[in-house]
């Protein structure tokens, strides 16, 4: 009886302190309501047009032979907005004067495609001296085809790619739009899907390797003839590991082999060429040589010069550049 007593007082003292905590609470909150000079809070209304994006990196595409590794991994790495439908996807391929292939580059590019609705896979891929065309253009197929191969998983339309790369990717890019409707440079897996693209960006790109210098000077004319020239080693490669000696001239029907002109059909993609007036690496005349050469074969072409813009930089990144770009890929992948 005692202990029955002695557990009611307990939830009865309970009972009043948790109901004058109420109050307390009660009074706090009425408090803090009509304090004097109370700043109220900003509520934000924010229409949702930005997808969110997450990425997926180091996908191995390939797995290649390259000079002292029987087995090298090729890698991408994927932008993939969030969406419940199958989204178009790009290919970005990045520059390196043919020397190199930081798949890192190009964020600010990659970001804006992606939020713009694209998944983009940005690849690295064989350069030279231990590999030599046209092995990086079959790097580049393959990952348009991994790509394809793989759409369910990446949330892919496989009949809406795209590509888009700068300088030597630019050159790259254009290899791979004008030899649409071929297989001559498809090598490796995922064979039963083309490598095919529907359009294609090429950002200050080279066209004709034996004429990369002609709107400069005569000395930068004939540095570009020397056999240390990246041109050379990307087409001839070294002679002392079985390659040609001599600069790109060296070999007259390989340079043409490696000229995206040469490869101009009636299946070319639609392609996109921007070039700056103040570029001093590769020659403004360099796509204008491939967009007269599309023009000529009736292919949808457009070009831009951006004035005052060098070689990759700021102006490569502005809204008004990007823009050009975003709506060409729209008026074919959407």
């Amino acid at each position: 009886m005692k202990k029955t007593k002695l557990l009611a007082l307990a939830l009865a003292g309970c009972l009043w302190m948790g109901g004058n905590a109420m109050a307390m609470d009660v009074n706090v909150d009425s408090a803090t309501r009509d304090m004097p000079g109370k700043v109220e809070s900003t509520l934000l209304s924010v229409p949702v047009k930005t997808p969110l994006i997450n990425q997926i990196s180091n996908v191995v595409y390939e797995q290649v032979p390259m000079r002292g590794y029987p087995n090298a991994a090729m890698k991408m790495d994927i932008l993939q907005p969030k969406s419940d439908k199958k989204l178009p996807a790009i290919v970005y391929v990045t520059g390196g004067g043919f020397i190199n292939a930081n798949k890192d580059n190009g964020i600010q590019l990659r970001m804006h495609l992606a939020e713009a609705g694209y998944v983009v896979a940005s690849i690295q891929y064989r350069v030279a001296p231990t590999a030599r065309f046209p092995e990086p253009l079959e790097d580049v197929k393959a990952s348009i085809r991994y790509l394809k191969s793989h759409a369910q998983q990446f949330g892919i339309d496989p009949d809406r790619v795209g590509i888009i790369g700068g300088s030597a990717g630019g050159y790259l890019t254009a290899m791979a739009a004008a030899s649409n409707g071929t297989r001559t440079f498809d090598k490796g897996e995922n064979l039963q899907v083309t490598s095919d693209v529907k359009a294609a960006v090429d950002l200050y790109g080279l066209s004709d390797l034996t004429r990369i210098g002609d709107d400069y000077s005569d000395s930068v004319k004939e540095a570009h003839k020397s056999a240390g020239a990246t041109e050379a080693l990307w087409v001839n490669g070294s002679p002392v590991f079985g390659g040609k000696d001599g600069g790109i001239l060296a070999d007259p029907d390989s340079a043409e082999k490696a000229n995206p002109m040469s490869y101009i059909s009636k299946t070319s993609a639609p392609m996109l060429l921007m070039h700056g007036t103040k570029d001093t690496v590769v020659s403004p005349s360099q796509t204008d040589l491939l967009f007269q050469a599309l023009q000529k074969n009736h292919i949808p072409s457009q070009r831009y010069l951006v004035e005052g813009a060098a070689h990759g930089g700021i102006y490569w990144n502005q809204k008004e550049v990007l823009d050009i770009i975003t709506r060409f890929f729209d008026s074919y992948l959407k």
